[in-house]
C-alpha cells in the first residue's frame, strides 16, 4: 500500500488491496477480502464488505455501508447515508448468505444522500440518484431519477447537469460544452469540449 492514508481509528482487516492515494478516515471497517482502487475517499464510519470491488477515484461519503456482491466502478460517489442492500427478502431467522444479488454502479454515477438501492440493480454510467430516491430497478445511462420508488425524470450530463434536448434531440452541457444526442430513450456523447 503506497502513499495510503488509514485515519488510526480505522479498522483495515489482512489481506485487503488498497491502491495509491486513497484516504481511509475516521471509524471505517474494511473487511478481508475487499479490493479499493486509486485515488478513493472514504469518510467517516464507512463500512466495506469483503467480496466488494471499488473503482478508482471513488467517493463515499460519511455512514454509508458497502455490503458484499456491491461493485463501484472508476468515478462512482456515494453521498451521505445512503444504503446498499443486498438480500431481497431477509430475515433474521433465515440465513441467506448464498442468495446475496449483485448491485453493479457504473462509470461515473452518483447516488444522493440517504437514497437507497435495492440489490439486484444496475446503475447505469452518469446517472444521477436524487437525494433519498430508493431504486427498485435497472438505472440507464445518463437517466436523472428521484422519488420512491425511484422514477427517471430527465437526463444529466457527465458533469452532473440537466439535459435539455432540442427537437432534433440535441443536446449542450453548460459547464462543459459537451454534446449529446437522444435517440429514443438512449443518450450518447457526441463531443468533448
Amino acid at each position: 500500500m503506497i502513499n495510503v492514508f488509514i485515519h488510526p481509528s480505522a479498522i483495515v482487516e489482512e489481506d485487503v488491496e488498497i491502491g495509491s492515494g486513497t484516504k481511509i478516515w475516521h471509524w471505517v471497517h474494511v473487511i478481508t477480502g475487499a479490493k479499493i482502487g486509486n485515488d478513493c475517499v472514504l469518510g467517516q464510519n464507512v463500512f466495506v464488505g469483503g467480496k466488494v470491488i471499488l473503482g478508482n477515484n471513488v467517493r463515499v461519503q460519511n455512514n454509508v455501508s458497502i455490503y458484499d456482491e456491491v461493485i463501484l466502478e472508476d468515478d462512482v460517489f456515494c453521498g451521505p447515508s445512503m444504503v446498499f442492500t443486498n438480500v431481497i427478502n431477509p430475515r433474521s431467522h433465515v440465513t441467506r448468505k448464498d442468495e446475496y444479488k449483485k448491485t453493479i454502479v457504473r462509470k461515473g454515477a452518483s447516488i444522493g444522500a440517504n437514497a437507497t438501492i435495492i440489490c439486484g440493480n444496475e446503475i447505469g454510467e452518469y446517472a444521477f440518484i436524487g437525494a433519498g430516491s430508493v431504486i427498485t430497478k435497472p438505472v440507464i445511462p445518463f437517466s436523472l431519477v428521484v422519488g420512491n420508488p425511484g422514477k427517471q425524470i430527465g437526463w444529466v450530463s457527465r458533469a452532473g447537469h440537466r439535459l435539455v434536448f432540442d427537437e432534433e434531440g440535441k443536446a449542450v452541457c453548460p459547464e462543459t460544452n459537451d454534446r449529446y444526442k437522444l435517440v429514443g430513450n438512449t443518450v450518447k456523447q457526441i463531443s468533448n469540449s
